[in-house]
């Protein structure tokens, strides 16, 4: 028997590239403003998340408005244009980003070991739909903050998951790269087995 009946993942971040691909976007937005400061995008994608982080806990929203929220802030911040079409460049951007090497050999392992999968996602629907035709693996099961109402780390999506899911917790391995998101809440008030960063080779 596997050693889990369902893996469970996050996925920007885990599945996919979304800390590089925010980093370009962010970084090509300050280009396009002639910042004349340029600081690298991994700093400026920190910046983004953290702010998205704040939006998320403030009450369910669509993840585009999330999106364009965050973007707005930042712009605020750095002295750049903004207007509405940046924000749905940056929630098509994201459909686009490419998994990482690894995503797809650890899927298949996993699969072929007899494991279901699932994605538990804050995001919406049609954007996780084209981050999943990246991995090329189906999914089993695929939750999105848009089915749920709310965002993680709110204890109550990874509760929609499991019972939509239908498995025992000790039967769930969840792997995700973001603690506060993800590994915290499910350890913590759902006993989920957890595995902290983007799946093994």
């Amino acid at each position: 028997m596997p050693p889990y009946d369902v893996v469970t993942f996050d996925n920007y971040g885990t599945l996919t590239d979304w800390e590089g691909g925010a980093a370009q976007f962010l970084y090509q937005l300050a280009l396009r403003n002639g910042d004349a400061e340029l600081v690298p995008g991994v700093q400026l994608q920190r910046e983004f998340e953290r702010i998205q982080f704040d939006i998320l806990g403030s009450g369910y929203r669509t993840y585009k408005q999330v999106l364009a929220q965050a973007l707005a802030e930042v712009c605020e911040q750095h002295g750049w244009a903004y207007d509405d079409t940046l924000g749905r460049d940056l929630a098509n951007a994201m459909r686009s980003w490419p998994s990482f090497m690894d995503t797809y050999p650890a899927l298949t392992r996993a699969k072929a070991a007899g494991m279901k999968l699932a994605i538990l996602s804050n995001t919406d629907r049609d954007i996780i739909s084209h981050s999943i035709r990246q991995h090329r693996v189906a999914f089993d099961f695929v939750i999105t903050a848009e089915d749920v109402g709310t965002y993680k780390p709110d204890v109550a999506f990874f509760s929609y998951a499991l019972e939509r899911i239908g498995v025992p917790a000790d039967r769930v391995l969840h792997v995700a790269f973001g603690f506060k998101y993800d590994n915290a809440p499910a350890k913590k008030k759902l006993g989920l087995t957890h595995r902290l960063g983007q799946p093994a080779p």
